[in-house]
């Protein structure tokens, strides 16, 4: 049974009612996956676990996403579902750290999930304790002109001073080393995870978007500095701050740029601008600091237990069953996206096969500045990271602006 439910008022007036539905037997699934592809994987899931368990009945309610995020802590605190769909790393914190989310090592442990499910760990890990299991995530990374590249002898840099020597003879060709458009502003975002986590790593950027570190500190200087040697030089488009994500890309497709740091979802934009997949190459954001592990930016979708849930015990049986890698592999092919587990068969697509690869093997995942930062933090942040792509010599008065934000979010 679904119920689809608009919005936050009404989602609120059903609550008990949902909730008082379920019975022994039954398990109630909340979920925001409202888009067509993701609503088609959802149902897809539901009908594959009932054969598999065709003693447990499911109630799915579906509703839109922003009736979701502002009725999750309402329907958590109160009549919880037996399941909640949610996200990895600090969006899932605030749900742990009040007690809303149940403790799931044990299906972890039972199934193995350290091992097949080991590049999302770090990121449903608390207090030593699993928290949720994830299913579908996607990469970020650089995609750049495989054609440009050959034709000005350039090898895909794999350390900073390689991706310098390839941004200089760009340039020096007259073509714009990196596009990008940050009027939305979280394009930014991606490059300062990635500065980041390859310049300190990503527990101290963990510790940082979770409000533990002061943005002055001089580690954070550091990162800016490194990106002070992109923005200085131009190595990113001009007039990046009047432009959208999109477009940006048409730089890219015809040849005006030479790379892009953007989430996969954008290879399709690639290709109906024109590209074909031989001029499409992509590659992992270079080493910075030689020895630092190498975690990657992969926004991932979750499953959780409420600690209020009423049928843990079948709940139990979901996350097990959603973990398993033919489940994984399913919902994925309908998604367009990468199954966590290592063990899945991934579309036959040559960038989701080198995203698996290099996610699989991933020392740990962030889920992007948006998403590890609290929502006031993080879009004072990208204002930051924006203005200073722009005027790269206000950097100081943006660190202690920053820091005093931060000092009111986390007070």
């Amino acid at each position: 049974m679904r119920r689809y439910l608009t919005g936050a008022a009404s989602a609120l007036a059903l609550m008990g009612w949902l909730a008082g539905s379920a019975a022994a037997g039954t398990i109630v699934i909340n979920t925001d996956t409202s888009d067509p592809a993701p609503k088609q994987a959802m149902q897809e899931l539901i009908d594959g676990f009932k054969e598999a368990h065709p003693d447990v009945e499911v109630e799915w309610n579906l509703f839109d996403h922003e009736g979701y995020k502002t009725s999750i802590r309402n329907f958590l605190t109160a009549d919880a579902p037996d399941i909640a769909a949610w996200y990895a790393g600090n969006r899932m914190a605030p749900y742990v750290d009040a007690g809303l989310f149940e403790d799931v090592s044990d299906v972890w442990a039972d199934n193995g999930l350290d091992e097949t499910l080991k590049s999302a760990a770090a990121s449903m890990t608390m207090d030593d304790k699993k928290w949720g299991v994830p299913y579908t995530y996607y990469q970020w990374g650089i995609y750049y002109r495989k054609d440009i590249f050959a034709d000005l002898g350039i090898e895909p840099p794999t350390d900073w001073a390689g991706l310098l020597e390839a941004c200089a003879k760009l340039k020096e060709n007259g073509i714009t080393p990196f596009t990008i458009g940050t009027k939305a502003l979280w394009p930014t975002g991606g490059w300062f995870d990635y500065l980041n986590l390859r310049v300190n790593g990503y527990e101290f950027h963990m510790d940082l978007t979770a409000g533990n570190v002061p943005f002055t500190d001089d580690r954070v200087r550091a990162v800016f500095e490194k990106w002070g040697e992109l923005v200085e030089p131009g190595y990113f488009v001009e007039n990046h701050a009047a432009l959208d994500w999109q477009d940006a890309m048409p730089l890219l497709v015809q040849g005006e740029a030479g790379m892009y740091l953007m989430g996969n979802f954008a290879v399709a934009t690639m290709k109906d601008g024109g590209l074909t997949e031989d001029q499409i190459g992509f590659m992992q954001f270079p080493e910075i600091t030689p020895g630092i592990p190498m975690a990657e930016d992969a926004p991932t979708d979750t499953f959780h237990i409420p600690a209020n849930a009423k049928n843990k015990e079948d709940a139990k049986k979901f996350l097990a069953y959603l973990a398993q890698p033919e489940v994984q592999t399913k919902i994925n092919a309908t998604l367009g996206q990468l199954p966590v587990n290592n063990q899945s068969t991934v579309p036959e697509d040559v960038f989701l096969s080198q995203g698996f690869e290099m996610l699989s093997n991933a020392y740990a995942l962030a889920q992007f500045f948006d998403r590890d930062a609290p929502a006031e933090m993080a879009k004072a942040g990208m204002e930051g990271f924006q203005e200073f792509m722009v005027k790269p010599e206000r950097v100081d008065g943006i660190l202690e602006r920053l820091e005093k934000i931060r000092g009111r979010v986390f007070k």
